[in-house]
């Protein structure tokens, strides 16, 4: 209760009459007038009166007590039942909390942001979010239930913004164990056909059973080496890249039985192959207008280096010309198909027939050059339905069809075969959807017995166009017509002669791409991009593994024919695995060395320091016999200043919220009315005596 003053009249005049009386009343006293006492007495109380004393007393509510809990929902709270734990203590705690009536909780589930692409648990920050509108007088302490993985500790020296317990329950066992591998240093770049370097790292948190781990190394799916690697020591390894594109290296570590779990036993690193400028030989038998077509599709693209032999004339020709003026240079021969012939990345016989220049002996080379791993492109013209048809020598055991010897001089629209519709190297060239297709015709092909591989184009009457086959490691193509120089000249509108030719020769150098049966898949973000290209049937769903263990299946649905797609959101990171028929392939979903998975086993040690410092308390939700053990709650008032290691001290607040104000006039109304006439009616008295 307080008194203050509301004068009815302002201060200074009265103080002038509170003066005026004073020296009237101290007169009166020293002259020792009768009732003097009285008349000072009934003056001040007038003065009192017109001051107009009044009292107050205000009307307080406390304010309750704030205590955060922050409950881990991040991804490793998955392992080991931490799950079931935090969800049983976070239900005891909330009942044991809500028996406190002055105590306000406040929750906060903290989990790894959809957009992140390096998740990680983050629980201070939640905490300091939940408390962004409480005084730090209100706050009573914070609890975190989480396994004790926390990425933004903040050092012991900061300050959290209040003053009081911070208690850690740490979910997960005492003694957990966990093997996990690493990638330690890589190259994101690599020459094809040269060897890179990186190394890999095994690593054991917890209480290690010691003894070596043995890690296998995939590459784009297949097996490669197997390493054994010392836990805690960098391994070395090299190997060399295969091709161009995305390369995928998969390492992964045999798990161990009673780790927490083994989804952190497998790493991926994708290195994109380079291609060291592409090496073509193409040889064209004699001149004609679609040699040009080739030529200049070839050395427009800076990262081919070519070799073009053109036969000016034929060995029969005799002239007398001199033999040392019969070409520029000599033609290289041996050098190219027998000394350096694994060098190239593709071979083009562009309208060649055998006519003595290449011993019959150098086919025999070309053939094994496609059975181990090489590249063949056959342009015919109606030499190659003739006598000297390079069919006749040894390189028809890799020609995926024979001629006939009869050429169809028959003009036509070059069209899809409903193979070609769904074949990558084909599907989707412009002008091809509408009947007949958009684009000029040509006006002869050679005529072949029923081919083998695929024929992705076809002539007229149906017959085959281009043909595309595998032979043993290798790969050959037949263009089974010299007239797409018509479409490069514009005749009749042209057509997709530079898409065709590229797509074709990637094609044959086995670019990722362009495979006909491949499944990929992409992440952007937390969504996964599923894309399975084929050339058969409905390729049916595509399995897909989390890194939680769990399994989904995804339906594809066809986006255009030969390729098919699924989109899924996740809310979980790490290495996926996608799985159809006898194809898969691996995605990594955030960053590959983020916080969450560098650390799986539960830990008290990242909260004790702060426990010890705000005179918390940190332990393990579950007792020995695996049931969980909550501590009790302890309100404090008053500052905390010892920690309690059996029970969760809070501290409680003593702030409170002015509800209203009571006010008592003294000198007012009846009782300030009764008070003057007393005292009048005493100095009147007084003076009657």
């Amino acid at each position: 209760m307080t008194a203050d003053f509301s004068p009815f009249i302002p201060w200074p005049y009265l103080a002038m009459l509170a003066i005026a009386a004073a020296v009237l009343a101290a007169l009166g006293i020293w002259r020792g007038v009768r009732g003097a006492w009285v008349r000072a007495a009934a003056l001040a109380a007038f003065c009192l009166a017109l001051a107009n004393p009044i009292l107050f007393q205000e009307e307080r509510e406390p304010l309750s007590t704030i205590v955060a809990v922050v409950v881990d929902r991040s991804q490793s709270q998955d392992y080991a039942g931490r799950r079931e734990q935090t969800d049983k203590a976070l239900a005891d705690l909330k009942d044991r909390l809500a028996r406190f009536p002055q105590i306000e909780t406040r929750i906060v589930e903290a989990a790894d942001s959809e957009d992140s692409e390096a998740p990680s648990t983050r629980l201070f920050s939640a905490l300091t979010s939940v408390l962004a509108d409480v005084p730090p007088a209100r706050v009573g302490g914070a609890i975190f239930i989480t396994d004790g993985q926390i990425h933004d500790v903040p050092d012991i020296n900061q300050k959290l913004g209040f003053d009081a317990p911070v208690h850690g329950l740490i979910s997960g066992r005492p003694d957990e164990f966990d093997r996990r591998i690493e990638i330690v240093s890589a190259p994101r770049f690599g020459i094809v056909g040269e060897q890179q370097k990186l190394s890999f790292r095994v690593v054991d948190d917890g209480k290690a059973p010691g003894g070596t781990a043995e890690v296998t190394i995939r590459l784009n799916g297949n097996e490669i080496a197997t390493e054994v690697a010392e836990p805690g020591t960098d391994v070395p390894f090299s190997f060399t890249v295969p091709r161009g594109g995305n390369n995928i290296l998969e390492f992964a570590v045999n798990g161990v039985p009673g780790e927490v779990t083994e989804t952190n036993n497998r790493a991926v690193h994708v290195l994109d192959g380079i291609r060291e400028n592409l090496r073509v030989l193409l040889v064209s038998g004699e001149p004609h207008a679609g040699e040009r077509a080739w030529r200049n599709l070839l050395k427009s693209d800076a990262a081919v280096d070519l070799v073009h032999f053109t036969i000016l004339r034929p060995p029969e020709k005799q002239d007398g010309t001199p033999i040392n003026e019969l070409s520029l240079i000599a033609f290289p021969t041996r050098e190219l198909f027998v000394d350096k012939i694994s060098e190239f990345d593709l071979i083009i016989f562009d309208r060649y027939q055998h006519r003595g220049v290449l011993p019959i002996l150098y086919y025999d080379n070309i053939a094994q050059y496609v059975q181990n791993g090489g590249a063949l492109l056959i342009a015919a013209g109606p030499e190659h339905a003739g006598n000297d048809s390079i069919a006749a020598t040894p390189l028809s055991a890799v020609l995926p069809a024979n001629p006939t010897g009869v050429m169809n001089e028959k003009g036509f629209y070059p069209r899809l075969s409903d193979e070609g519709k769904k074949h990558p190297v084909t599907r989707g060239l412009e002008g091809a959807a509408s009947e007949p297709p958009q684009w000029g015709r040509w006006f002869r092909t050679v005529d072949v017995d029923r081919p083998l591989g695929q024929t992705v184009m076809e002539a007229a009457d149906g017959k085959p166009l281009l043909v595309l086959n595998r032979v043993g490691k290798g790969r050959v193509a037949m263009l089974l017509s010299d007239q797409g120089w018509l479409w490069a000249r514009g005749f009749e509108g042209g057509g997709p002669h530079v898409s065709l030719y590229r797509r074709t020769a990637h094609w044959l150098m086995q670019e990722p791409a362009l495979e006909e049966e491949a499944l990929t898949a992409r992440a952007a973000g937390r969504t996964l991009e599923i894309t399975r290209q084929t050339i058969e049937g409905d390729p049916g769903p595509a399995t897909l593994s989390y890194p939680s263990g769990k399994t989904e299946e995804l339906t594809l649905t066809q986006r255009e024919p030969g390729l098919y797609s699924a989109e899924v959101k996740t809310t979980e990171t790490g290495l996926f695995e996608v799985a159809n028929d006898e194809l898969t392939t691996l995605v990594h979903v955030g960053n590959v060395d983020a916080p969450e998975f560098r650390a799986a086993i539960s830990t008290e040690d990242k909260l004790r320091p702060w426990a010890e410092k705000t005179k918390g308390l940190v332990r393990r939700l579950a007792s020995a016999d695996g049931a969980i053990d909550l501590p009790s709650i302890l309100p404090v008032r008053g500052a905390i200043r010892v920690a309690d290691d059996q029970r969760l001290s809070l501290r409680m607040t003593d702030e409170t919220v002015l509800r209203g104000i009571n006010s008592l006039s003294l000198f007012t109304g009846l009782f300030g009315l009764a008070a003057l006439l007393f005292l009048i009616s005493a100095t009147w008295y007084r003076e009657g005596r």
